[in-house]
C-alpha cells in the first residue's frame, strides 16, 4: 500500500476532533445535590467505567447553566449500556466526561480503574487511544485517505505499524471487502459509518462510545449498522456505551439509563 500521506505529520488522537457537543444546557440559579442514582461499587464487579457525583455547569455573563447534577454511574465489563435523552437533556456531555474528553466542575471518573483527575491531558489521551473506541453521528473520517487507510489509522496514533491484515478483516466482518481503496467521498453515508464501526474496533477496544451512531443515516441504512454494531461488540466482548434518543434502540442494551434535565435514572 502506498504511503500514507500523514504519516510523517503530528497526528493528534481523533477523539479530540470531535468539538463540544451542541448539547443544550439547562439554566439553573444553583446547582442541585440530588443523587440520580447510587449503585454499590466494588472492584470485584469488574466496574471499567465508574462516575461518582459527577457535575458540569458553565457561567457565562448573564447565568449560571448546569448540565449535569451530581451523577452516579457504575459500569461493568462487557455490559452494553444505553443513555437515552432527548435532545439537551446532557447525554452527550456525560459521554465526554466518561470518556475523558471533558473535565468534569465537580466529581469523579474512574476509567478502566484509572481516576482521570490525577492524569494530564497526554495521559488521557494515550488511555483512549490504547482501549477506548469511539463512533459518532458524523463520521469523522480523513477525506484523502482510503478506507483500508482511515481503519489503521489508530495504529498510526499510536506510534505503531499498520496492521493491514486486521484492517482488512474488520472491513470485510462489516460488508466492505470490496470497498479498502476507495475514500470517503466514493462511499455512502452508510459506508463511511461502517468503516468508522471498523476504525472504532481496530484497537480492540476495552470501551466502546457510540453517541447517536445512525442519526445521520436513513432508516434501513441505520438498522443494518446498528446489527453490525451489536454483532462487533458480541464478538470482540467491549463494554458498550451507546448514547441515543431512539428508546426501541435502548432496549436491545443490557441497561438503560434515562438523562432529564441534567438527572440520570436508571429504569427496567
Amino acid at each position: 500500500m502506498s504511503q500514507s500521506p500523514i504519516k510523517n505529520a503530528p497526528i493528534k488522537d481523533p477523539s479530540i476532533t470531535k468539538a463540544a457537543e451542541n448539547e443544550g444546557v439547562n439554566s439553573s440559579a444553583e446547582q442541585t445535590s440530588s443523587l440520580s442514582t447510587s449503585p454499590e461499587f466494588d472492584d470485584s464487579d469488574k466496574i471499567v467505567i465508574q462516575a461518582q457525583s459527577l457535575s458540569k455547569s458553565v457561567s457565562t455573563e448573564k447565568e449560571h447553566l448546569t448540565i449535569l447534577k451530581q451523577v452516579n454511574l457504575a459500569i461493568r465489563a462487557g455490559e452494553s449500556v444505553a443513555i437515552v435523552g432527548t435532545s439537551g437533556a446532557g447525554k452527550s456531555t456525560l459521554m465526554t466526561l466518561l470518556a475523558g474528553l471533558d473535565v468534569p466542575t465537580q466529581g469523579e471518573v474512574s476509567l478502566l480503574g484509572k481516576p482521570l483527575s490525577t492524569l494530564d491531558d497526554e495521559q488521557r489521551a494515550t488511555l483512549r487511544s490504547d482501549s477506548i473506541g469511539f463512533v459518532f453521528q458524523s463520521f469523522l473520517l480523513i477525506p484523502t485517505l482510503t478506507a483500508l487507510e482511515n481503519v489503521t489509522l489508530p495504529c498510526l496514533l499510536k506510534g505503531e505499524k499498520e496492521d493491514i491484515e486486521r484492517a482488512t478483516q474488520l472491513l470485510t466482518e462489516v460488508g466492505l471487502k470490496d470497498r479498502l481503496t476507495h475514500t470517503p467521498s466514493q462511499l455512502s453515508g452508510g459506508e463511511q459509518q461502517r468503516v468508522a464501526l471498523a476504525r472504532a474496533f481496530m484497537i480492540k477496544p476495552s470501551i466502546l462510545f457510540a453517541d447517536e451512531p445512525t442519526g445521520n443515516l436513513d432508516q434501513v441504512t441505520a438498522a443494518k449498522i446498528i446489527e453490525q454494531l451489536f454483532e462487533l461488540n458480541k464478538a470482540h466482548k467491549t463494554t458498550l456505551v451507546l448514547v441515543t434518543h431512539d428508546n426501541d434502540l435502548a432496549k436491545r442494551c443490557d441497561r438503560t439509563f434515562y438523562m432529564q434535565a441534567g438527572e440520570l435514572e436508571e429504569r427496567e
